[in-house]
């Protein structure tokens, strides 16, 4: 099958994303761009409320992320105990996610190699 290598990023914001198992992990809030690379660095994952209330937003280095364009949804390779143990924000506190030791630590949590 031939699958699209270019999408819009409204097209991505809101598509659910599930682990390996099936398990739902919430919903794709936001993309962050590079912007001296032009590349996706970070999609931005709701997690962990109730209909919307209280939910965590994490970081999600676009490399772990698999995008299965059939289901209209992501999957992302961990169970939802990474998740929960992972550096998150709440949605009026964001981090530097510029800042180098954030990204290390992201990367690192998500088992992906960070990129110098």
């Amino acid at each position: 099958m031939n699958y699209r290598r270019t999408m819009s990023a409204s097209s991505l914001t809101g598509d659910k994303v599930y682990n390996t198992m099936n398990e739902d992990l919430g919903k794709i809030e936001d993309l962050m761009i590079d912007v001296e690379t032009g590349r996706v660095a970070y999609a931005v994952l709701s997690f962990g409320g109730f209909l919307g209330l209280g939910d965590k937003l994490f970081a999600i280095p676009w490399s772990a992320l698999r995008l299965d364009e059939e289901r209209k949804c992501f999957v992302l390779d961990v169970d939802k105990k990474t998740l929960e143990s992972a550096p998150g924000f709440d949605k009026d506190k964001w981090p530097d996610l510029s800042s180098p030791d954030y990204q290390r630590s992201v990367y690192s949590h998500y088992g992906q190699k960070y990129p110098t």
